[in-house]
């Protein structure tokens, strides 16, 4: 709820404060006295785009801050939190436009950005008038205003989970089939490599063994006769020979010299050990350099096809094993593709399916809503003096989407025989303020807190029309709060808490200025509304009049 507003410096306004209250809030005064510059100073402070040349002449910069009430479970407070800014039981909008546009806001203290502002907005005032391009007349809005009025919201809330698992459901099966035809692509590829590979069936590591083995059985032959001489120094005829006979000859001397050649002894018995052990390793070697030339071509030619299938794929050798699991894989979703593809296209039919079902159940909400609609809304027209008029909410076919099949519009006939037509285009001025007026009586539920704005709704009605436009308007502001701009004295009659906006001359500027009525005020207000400038006592006595019938 709005409960006040300070301009400095816009327009015709040097410094104004009002606060408004719950109920009906009337503004009257003359044309021209600033009535529409409260209404622009609030759509500035809201973000809402309008008029740049708001600042007033010879001021440097205007300001205007706007505080609302906001109760616990408003859904300001979760545009508040979302944006990051303080939230509470007040929410206080500031904003400043300097003289060469710059425009500069705050949201209770904190910086804020024009689009945080309008987001704000749209929980906060709702703006109803000839000119309405927000609300009522954008037949964008329609359909959500129908869905209100029909109370959908878990229907809809179940249709658009349908629709999130449908599209998900449609993306899985698009990228099957995309991934199915890009690798049929290369199925005959994919195939011959997959053979290619299994045939050689390279492991990891068997290259570089291949190599070694390669070097060694190349270098063989040179090796082996080094090899063998060194094993023939070594044996019987060699080393091994002369060193068993000194053995022998110490061990037949060491009785006979006393324990001298005991250690000799011991070394030279180690020494044959390892001589043998040295000969058993050569012994070795010779084994291992004994090859048959057949299997140097063997090793050969399984490296050189290693090496030349790595290189076909450009992989190192080691990664063949893993190339062929991978390609191996992809050769499988070949052949298991058109089985997962029918899985999910059987997954899509049964979300399509669910999603219809919900759809339609939504279609039948909104065609019986939109009778009833249609009905209420005829029904307050007749006491606005447009019985014959019709008001018909058009239920149209439309693309799928995650808020149904249907497109919503409000059409308007305003005599009978006439041709109907979108609610903006049909109606004259006057007209098209009572369809809005009705239409929004038609709308109003429970759910008071937001604050509603009628600019000049009652004009070109007057009498009978303009009594009960006011009564409809007092009605809107029953436990809410409605702000209305009216020259109608029936509607300022009705009002809860009635400003008068007024022109005042100092030097040579023309100033804007509102008071609040007091009750003997109001009277000669109204007064002035029904006859003009001079004001009669006759003219207070229908105010009057009018004040006691409200």
């Amino acid at each position: 709820m709005l409960r006040g507003l300070d301009i400095r410096d816009m327009l015709i306004i040097d410094r104004l404060e009002l606060d408004f209250q719950p109920g009906l809030n009337v503004l009257t005064g003359e044309t021209g006295a600033g009535k529409s510059i409260l209404l622009d100073s609030l759509g500035f402070v809201l973000g809402w785009r309008g008029r740049a040349d708001l600042v007033r002449g010879g001021a440097e910069q205007g300001e205007v801050t706007a505080w609302f009430e906001l109760p616990e479970d408003h859904p300001a407070q979760a545009v508040l939190e979302e944006a990051g800014l303080p939230a509470g039981e007040e929410l206080v909008l500031r904003r400043i436009n300097t003289r060469d546009g710059r425009k500069t806001a705050w949201i209770n203290d904190r910086r804020a950005s024009g689009q945080v502002l309008r987001a704000l907005s749209e929980t906060l005032v709702e703006l109803h008038g000839q000119h309405d391009d927000r609300g009522l007349l954008n037949p964008r809005g329609h359909r959500a205003i129908l869905d209100e009025f029909a109370g959908t919201a878990p229907l809809r809330a179940e249709l658009r989970e349908a629709w999130r698992s449908r599209s998900s459901a449609q993306k899985k099966l698009d990228a099957a089939r995309a991934a199915l035809a890009a690798a049929a692509a290369e199925e005959e590829f994919l195939r011959h490599a997959v053979a290619e590979l299994d045939q050689l069936s390279p492991e990891q590591g068997e290259e570089a063994d291949l190599d070694a083995r390669r070097r060694l059985m190349q270098s063989a032959e040179k090796l082996r006769a080094d090899v063998a001489r060194a094993h023939q120094a070594l044996g019987n005829d060699g080393a091994e020979g002369p060193m068993n006979d000194a053995l022998r000859w110490l061990e037949g001397a060491a009785d006979g010299v006393e324990g001298r050649l005991d250690e000799p002894l011991a070394a030279l018995t180690r020494a044959l050990a390892e001589l043998d052990e040295a000969a058993d390793g050569v012994v070795r070697c010779l084994e291992a350099l004994d090859f048959d030339p057949l299997e140097l071509e063997t090793t050969e030619e399984r490296l050189f096809a290693i090496r030349a299938l790595a290189r076909k794929h450009d992989v190192a050798p080691d990664e063949l094993a893993t190339l062929a699991e991978d390609l191996r894989s992809r050769l499988d979703a070949i052949d298991n593709g058109a089985g997962e593809i029918a899985s999910l296209e059987t997954a899509l039919r049964q979300a399509d399916e669910t999603y219809a079902a919900l759809a339609e159940r939504l279609t039948t909400a909104r065609t019986e809503a939109a009778a009833r609609l249609d009905a209420a809304v005829e029904a307050e027209l007749a006491p606005l003096k447009m019985e014959r008029a019709r008001f018909v909410t058009q239920i149209e076919a439309a693309e799928p989407g995650p808020d149904g099949r249907d497109e919503v519009s409000f059409t308007v006939a305003t005599n009978p025989g006439a041709p109907s037509g979108p609610l903006a285009k049909i109606a004259s001025g006057g007209e098209l303020s009572r369809f809005l007026l009705a239409l929004k009586v038609c709308l109003a539920g429970d759910d008071t807190q937001i604050t509603m704005i009628f600019d000049e709704i009652d004009r070109g009605v007057g009498g009978a029309t303009a009594d009960a436009v006011g009564r409809r308007l007092a009605r809107l502001a029953e436990g809410g709060q409605v702000l209305v701009v009216t020259h109608s004295p029936q509607v300022a009659a009705r009002a809860s808490h009635h400003w008068q906006v007024a022109k005042r001359v100092e030097g040579d500027a023309t100033l804007s200025t509102v008071l609040s009525l007091t009750p003997e005020a109001r009277v000669d207000e109204l007064a002035r509304m029904i006859s003009g400038d001079a004001v009669t006592e006759e003219a207070r006595a229908a105010a009057r009049k009018l004040i006691a019938t409200d």
